[in-house]
């Protein structure tokens, strides 16, 4: 687990802490849902947030993190992809400063961690898609700079391999922006044997994959299943409402502020930070159905 630090608390409960947030998240929608919940966590043990902006390179992180160390915040909370850069880290720790990753996917470091099982949630997802017919899935993939999109596609291949009927699946590359599933959607749909589901990464690139399929008179779900990952509110604002897996991403945020207040502090090098490991949910709605006969 992790030990208290007395100083964190202490300035925290004298309702004067100061916490910072990194973010260069391209998701408009996990981002807005993140910062809502650690928004809340700050509210609710009455500390202030800091946040800022920054790349997702060296450089910019360790300038943001120097701003919120002169800022005079305690510890700093790092959403996806700051909270698997040894960078980032690295200079936290430098300005001896608390820190708590979320969503870090398969990375793990001296600092504790907030995540799902990614690997299981895309796997369960896939399973759900085989067990409806389909035998020919499109799979968008996430960005490069974080494991969690890796994990995703491990568990969407591991799935694939272990069913018992043979199994065609279309592989695109994708960078979680509406944009890059846009353009997935779209080479896979011009495949010559085109995909009857499409499987992106997270839920804008899903929302992308259902405007292509619109586009081209396709009716979702009765021609094409689209389902996509994490529940953000683009899942209930498009039509038809899009199957899912929810990461509770506000609620591991809020938590992440919780634990830096109570004082989380890392590890030693080379030891691990304490895991924490939240639960996800397959949410059924409307993009998804058996493939048509």
């Amino acid at each position: 687990g992790y030990r208290p630090n007395a100083a964190a608390r202490n300035l925290a409960r004298a309702g004067a802490g100061r916490l910072g947030m990194l973010y260069s998240n391209p998701s408009a929608g996990y981002l807005t849902q993140f910062l809502l919940g650690a928004l809340e966590g700050a509210h609710q043990v009455g500390a202030q947030l800091v946040l800022e902006k920054c790349e997702a390179d060296g450089d910019s992180e360790r300038a943001a993190v120097a701003r919120l160390a002169e800022g005079g915040v305690t510890g700093v909370v790092l959403p996806p992809p700051h909270g698997e850069s040894w960078a980032a880290l690295a200079a936290v720790k430098a300005r001896g400063l608390a820190a708590v990753a979320v969503a870090p996917g398969r990375f793990k470091s001296a600092a504790p961690a907030i995540r799902i099982d990614d690997l299981a949630a895309a796997a369960e997802m896939t399973r759900y898609l085989l067990d409806l017919g389909h035998r020919r899935i499109g799979f968008i993939k996430g960005a490069a700079n974080q494991t969690a999109s890796a994990e995703r596609l491990i568990g969407f291949e591991t799935e694939v391999a272990a069913f018992g009927e043979p199994v065609e699946s279309l592989i695109e590359a994708g960078e979680f922006t509406y944009r890059s599933g846009l353009d997935a959607a779209e080479r896979l749909l011009a495949a010559d044997r085109p995909p009857t589901a499409i499987f992106a990464s997270n839920d804008d690139m899903a929302a992308a994959a259902i405007a292509a399929a619109h586009r081209r008179g396709l009716d979702v779900p009765r021609d094409l299943t689209v389902v996509g990952f994490d529940d953000t509110p683009v899942a209930q604002e498009i039509w038809p409402a899009l199957t899912t897996i929810r990461q509770p991403v506000a609620e591991m945020a809020e938590m992440a502020v919780r634990l830096l207040d109570e004082g989380a502090v890392a590890e030693e090098d080379g030891e691990i930070g304490a895991q924490h490991l939240i639960r996800h949910e397959l949410i059924i709605r409307d993009s998804s159905a058996a493939p048509a006969a």
